[in-house]
Protein backbone atom coordinates (compact mmCIF):
# COMPACT_ATOMS: atom_id res chain seq x y z
CA UNK A 1 0.00 0.00 0.00
CA UNK A 2 2.62 2.18 0.94
CA UNK A 3 3.74 2.37 -3.02
CA UNK A 4 0.22 2.68 -3.67
CA UNK A 5 0.35 6.17 -1.41
CA UNK A 6 3.74 7.30 -2.85
CA UNK A 7 2.71 7.63 -6.19
CA UNK A 8 -0.53 8.97 -5.47
CA UNK A 9 0.79 11.81 -3.21
CA UNK A 10 3.15 12.33 -5.90
CA UNK A 11 0.61 12.64 -8.16
CA UNK A 12 -0.84 15.16 -6.07
CA UNK A 13 2.31 16.92 -5.95
CA UNK A 14 2.70 17.13 -9.82
CA UNK A 15 -1.48 18.10 -10.36
CA UNK A 16 -0.95 21.22 -7.75
CA UNK A 17 2.07 22.26 -9.43
CA UNK A 18 0.02 21.82 -12.95
CA UNK A 19 -3.17 24.41 -11.57
CA UNK A 20 -0.46 26.85 -9.60
CA UNK A 21 1.15 27.10 -13.40
CA UNK A 22 -1.83 27.49 -15.04
CA UNK A 23 -2.48 30.42 -12.42
CA UNK A 24 0.70 32.16 -12.94
CA UNK A 25 -0.42 32.13 -16.90
CA UNK A 26 -3.84 33.38 -16.16
CA UNK A 27 -4.78 37.16 -16.63
CA UNK A 28 -7.19 38.39 -14.31
CA UNK A 29 -7.34 35.04 -12.54
CA UNK A 30 -10.79 35.04 -10.94
CA UNK A 31 -10.83 34.63 -7.50
CA UNK A 32 -13.20 31.57 -6.99
CA UNK A 33 -10.52 29.25 -8.14
CA UNK A 34 -7.43 30.98 -5.63
CA UNK A 35 -9.72 30.38 -2.90
CA UNK A 36 -10.30 26.30 -4.25
CA UNK A 37 -6.52 26.12 -4.50
CA UNK A 38 -5.95 27.54 -0.96
CA UNK A 39 -8.35 25.08 0.47
CA UNK A 40 -6.65 22.29 -0.95
CA UNK A 41 -3.23 23.15 0.31
CA UNK A 42 -4.88 24.04 3.80
CA UNK A 43 -6.57 21.03 4.01
CA UNK A 44 -3.52 18.80 2.92
CA UNK A 45 -1.40 21.03 5.98
CA UNK A 46 -4.35 20.41 8.46
CA UNK A 47 -4.51 16.33 7.99
CA UNK A 48 -0.51 16.53 8.38
CA UNK A 49 -0.91 18.15 11.29
CA UNK A 50 -3.31 16.31 12.71
CA UNK A 51 -1.19 12.62 11.84
CA UNK A 52 1.41 14.52 13.44
CA UNK A 53 -0.38 15.45 16.62
CA UNK A 54 0.10 19.00 15.91
CA UNK A 55 -1.69 22.08 16.33
CA UNK A 56 -3.56 23.45 13.36
CA UNK A 57 -1.61 26.45 12.45
CA UNK A 58 -3.73 27.67 9.21
CA UNK A 59 -7.78 27.83 8.49
CA UNK A 60 -9.39 25.73 6.36
CA UNK A 61 -10.47 28.36 4.24
CA UNK A 62 -6.92 30.84 4.07
CA UNK A 63 -6.46 33.97 2.30
CA UNK A 64 -3.36 34.03 1.17
CA UNK A 65 -1.46 34.71 -2.19
CA UNK A 66 -0.72 32.41 -5.21
CA UNK A 67 2.86 32.91 -4.35
CA UNK A 68 2.07 31.50 -0.69
CA UNK A 69 0.08 28.67 -1.44
CA UNK A 70 2.78 27.57 -3.97
CA UNK A 71 5.53 27.83 -1.56
CA UNK A 72 3.47 26.02 1.23
CA UNK A 73 2.34 22.81 -1.42
CA UNK A 74 5.51 22.44 -2.57
CA UNK A 75 6.57 22.14 1.47
CA UNK A 76 3.53 19.79 1.78
CA UNK A 77 4.31 17.68 -1.40
CA UNK A 78 7.83 17.08 0.58
CA UNK A 79 6.50 16.60 3.85
CA UNK A 80 4.14 13.69 2.65
CA UNK A 81 7.05 11.94 0.47
CA UNK A 82 8.81 11.97 3.74
CA UNK A 83 6.41 10.80 5.74
CA UNK A 84 5.41 8.14 3.42
CA UNK A 85 9.29 6.75 3.64
CA UNK A 86 8.06 5.46 7.40
CA UNK A 87 6.77 2.39 5.54
CA UNK A 88 3.34 0.17 5.90
CA UNK A 89 3.78 0.32 9.96
CA UNK A 90 2.53 3.85 9.68
CA UNK A 91 -0.89 3.38 8.10
CA UNK A 92 -2.93 1.49 10.63
CA UNK A 93 -1.84 3.74 12.84
CA UNK A 94 -5.14 5.95 14.70
CA UNK A 95 -5.17 9.45 14.93
CA UNK A 96 -7.72 11.02 17.12
CA UNK A 97 -8.81 14.44 16.41
CA UNK A 98 -11.55 17.23 15.88
CA UNK A 99 -13.37 18.41 13.00
CA UNK A 100 -14.12 21.59 11.91
CA UNK A 101 -17.23 21.00 13.81
CA UNK A 102 -15.98 20.40 16.93
CA UNK A 103 -16.92 16.46 16.53
CA UNK A 104 -14.19 14.25 17.99
CA UNK A 105 -13.22 11.05 15.83
CA UNK A 106 -10.58 8.35 15.01
CA UNK A 107 -9.37 7.66 11.77
CA UNK A 108 -6.62 5.64 11.07
CA UNK A 109 -3.58 7.24 8.82
CA UNK A 110 -4.36 5.07 5.92
CA UNK A 111 -8.23 6.46 5.48
CA UNK A 112 -6.61 9.96 6.44
CA UNK A 113 -4.27 9.79 3.68
CA UNK A 114 -6.55 8.30 0.84
CA UNK A 115 -9.18 11.00 1.84
CA UNK A 116 -6.32 13.63 1.52
CA UNK A 117 -5.86 12.66 -2.17
CA UNK A 118 -9.10 12.45 -3.18
CA UNK A 119 -10.52 15.38 -1.31
CA UNK A 120 -8.29 17.47 -3.50
CA UNK A 121 -9.04 15.70 -6.78
CA UNK A 122 -11.94 16.48 -5.88
CA UNK A 123 -11.39 20.19 -5.83
CA UNK A 124 -9.07 20.79 -8.41
CA UNK A 125 -12.12 19.38 -10.98
CA UNK A 126 -14.02 22.63 -9.31
CA UNK A 127 -11.03 24.78 -10.64
CA UNK A 128 -10.84 23.17 -13.56
CA UNK A 129 -14.86 23.75 -14.05
CA UNK A 130 -14.14 27.57 -12.83
CA UNK A 131 -11.50 28.03 -15.33
CA UNK A 132 -13.31 26.78 -17.68
CA UNK A 133 -16.24 29.25 -17.47
CA UNK A 134 -14.06 32.33 -16.89
CA UNK A 135 -12.53 30.97 -20.62
CA UNK A 136 -9.39 29.97 -19.82
CA UNK A 137 -7.99 26.60 -20.22
CA UNK A 138 -8.00 24.38 -17.85
CA UNK A 139 -4.81 22.69 -16.41
CA UNK A 140 -4.72 19.28 -17.88
CA UNK A 141 -4.27 16.97 -14.07
CA UNK A 142 -5.78 13.50 -14.68
CA UNK A 143 -3.81 10.93 -13.00
CA UNK A 144 -3.92 8.50 -15.94
CA UNK A 145 -2.39 11.65 -17.89
CA UNK A 146 0.89 11.89 -15.65
CA UNK A 147 1.49 8.21 -15.28
CA UNK A 148 1.01 7.61 -19.35
CA UNK A 149 3.55 10.51 -19.37
CA UNK A 150 5.70 9.23 -17.00
CA UNK A 151 5.35 12.93 -14.98
CA UNK A 152 5.11 11.18 -11.55
CA UNK A 153 7.10 8.03 -10.48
Amino acid sequence: MIAVLKQLFGYDGWANREIIQSFEAAENLPAKPLKLLGHIVAAEVLWYERIQGQKQSMPVWPELTLEQYKADAEHMAWLWQEYLQQGDAVLTKAVSYKNSQGQSWNSSVQDILLHVITHSSYHRGQIAAEMRAAGYTPAYTDFIHAVRNKLIE
